[in-house]
């Protein structure tokens, strides 16, 4: 190991064994060595290139004989040595002649071995010092390589100044040492290129905060309550843990002893054991066209299985047991289509058409009646302004057809006009009543429609009042009046729109009062569902079944 006077570790210090690699101190960088104790006889080596600006102490511990330390220095002098001849020479070997140790050479090596002894422990005998000048004729197995010469005018070195921050506040964390570049002399910071990088310690991690973190309880999950209904049990498991090295301890309970321990069990309930179940699906509409209603049976089922009375579940969470249905138009209906865009007469008056049949809408074996009469008008009048007379019959341009496919009619417009210079006079019909006069509407075709989109009349509202609404079945048809699937989806006329959404005025009426001014007791006695107390207090009664629908209906 190696120390400063000051107590400062280097290597291998406060009983924990570094890595190989280079180490910062007393003022030069040392390469520490640790050859494979398996494959090597060799043993552990520093090598510094200095100079040293303190006293540094080397510790050796060992459970076998002292293997003996071999150490070698070197002083200024005023024979410069060359690096070359330094590399290659053989310890004890002469340089230029001579050993080139000066005379205070003897008086440092008495100087070190005194303070070695002092160190281990030992005389100079057993711990066996290798002196400069005294080396053996063969160079040891486990010998320190030829060290490189001192750098000359070194005015810089890297020097620690602190530690980063430690990773944990608890628990054993890690934390580097960081070294900055200083001045060698007053020890002051200076930038990093002032120093050599390839000489720069390489930051080895540092144990730190090796005290354990505290206790606390890890709390599970809860388990399944015991019961399916109503109140139950749930447990869950309450540990004592430590983290400590990033690993999660489970410790003895005791030490956790300063915090309120969680509770294992508690109370549970899923659900309140009566409940509302949904025994069967909905039945078929009881109409088969128009709206009807459909129902379904809903109990209150204990949590037995048996059915209860219904004031044993929460009837603010009773599902519908009746809905109405929809299940469109009766009977057959007049279907039709939109208006025509254009006026068969492009001045004067003239129609717009539409389709109209009667089909039937439903497959029902119920007994059904025709369209009847009241056919809606297929024609409607239309007027573009007035048109210009001429003399004579005189018959204008044919109009467009009324329609842009299918049969449809055009008009012209057909007058009694005289003709003057440069101008027509329009003449009352019967003066041209001898002329026969020419046709002024004809059937036209222009091409076949295929399929279009036809409708019936809109139904009745669902609701006189608070949002209802009504249908009309449409239906693709072809031009044979067959169903079709050719239409366009888009132009769809609306099957279904909303109606009566104003609310709902309670209707007075005037024979409906209460004859006696106790019908409040009538009510809370539940005595409405009697035809006597239904008619002697009709206005009390008739506020509740308002207020309760099917209230009447429960006896």
């Amino acid at each position: 190991a190696l120390r400063s006077r000051s107590g400062r570790s280097i290597i291998n210090g406060n009983w924990a064994i570094d890595r190989p690699g280079r180490y910062e101190g007393g003022g030069t960088m040392f390469t520490y060595r640790r050859p494979n104790e398996i494959s090597s006889t060799a043993g552990e080596s520093f090598l510094a290139d200095g100079p040293t600006n303190e006293v540094l102490d080397v510790y050796m511990i060992h459970q076998q004989p002292n293997p003996g330390i071999h150490y070698e220095y070197i002083i200024p002098g005023d024979n410069v040595i060359s690096p070359q001849l330094l590399a290659h020479r053989r310890p004890g070997e002469p340089l230029n002649g001579q050993l080139g140790m000066p005379e205070s050479t003897s008086h440092e090596d008495e100087d070190l071995r005194r303070e070695t002894d002092i160190l281990t422990g030992q005389s100079a005998g057993t711990f066996s010092v290798i002196q400069p000048g005294r080396f053996p004729s063969h160079q040891p197995e486990n010998q320190v390589p030829a060290m490189q010469p001192p750098r000359q005018n070194r005015e810089h070195n890297w020097k620690q100044v602190g530690k980063t921050e430690c990773t944990t506040s608890c628990g054993k964390g890690s934390q580097y040492p960081i070294f900055h570049c200083v001045n060698r002399i007053t020890h002051e910071e200076v930038p990093e290129g002032y120093c050599d990088s390839s000489t720069k310690p390489i930051p080895e991690e540092e144990a730190c905060n090796l005290f354990p973190c505290p206790a606390f309880w890890d709390i599970g999950e809860w388990s399944e309550c015991s019961k399916t209904c109503g109140l139950g049990m749930q447990h869950r498991q309450i540990l004592c843990r430590q983290i400590y090295a990033n690993r999660t301890l489970t410790v003895q309970q005791y030490r956790c002893q300063h915090l309120e321990k969680p509770d294992t069990t508690s109370t549970c309930q899923l659900k309140i054991c009566s409940e509302w179940q949904i025994r069967t699906e909905w039945t078929s509409c009881s109409v088969p066209c128009g709206v009807g209603q459909r129902t379904r049976d809903v109990k209150c089922v204990s949590n037995l299985g048996d059915i209860v009375d219904d004031e044993e579940c929460n009837m603010k969470l009773r599902p519908n047991d009746i809905e109405n249905c929809d299940m469109g138009p009766c009977a057959k209906s007049w279907f039709l289509t939109e208006w025509s865009d254009r006026c068969s007469a492009e001045c004067g008056d003239g129609i717009r058409t539409r389709s109209v049949v009667c089909m039937t809408n439903h497959v029902s074996s119920l007994p059904l009646e025709g369209c009847g009469n009241n056919r809606p008008s297929e024609t409607t009048p239309c007027n573009n302004g007035p048109c210009a007379g001429k003399v004579e019959w005189f018959a204008g341009g044919w109009t467009q057809c009324s329609t842009e496919c299918g049969t449809g009619t055009q008009q012209r417009e057909v007058i009694c006009v005289r003709k003057t210079e440069g101008n027509f006079d329009v003449l009352n019909p019967y003066e041209c009543s001898y002329l026969e006069k020419p046709p002024s509407q004809q059937s036209c075709y222009l091409k076949p429609c295929g399929s279009k989109w036809f409708h019936t009349e809109w139904s009745t509202c669902s609701k006189s009042c608070e949002g209802g609404f009504r249908v009309r079945e449409v239906r693709c048809l072809s031009d044979d009046m067959a169903a079709s699937t050719q239409c366009d989806p888009q132009l769809k006329p609306e099957e279904k729109e909303p109606c009566n959404t104003q609310d709902c005025v309670p209707e007075i009426d005037e024979n409906c009062k209460d004859k006696y001014y106790n019908c409040n007791v009538v009510v809370q006695a539940r005595l409405c569902v009697y035809t006597y107390y239904k008619t002697a207090c009709c206005a009390s009664c008739t506020r509740v079944a308002n207020r309760q629908p099917g209230f009447l209906g429960r006896r």
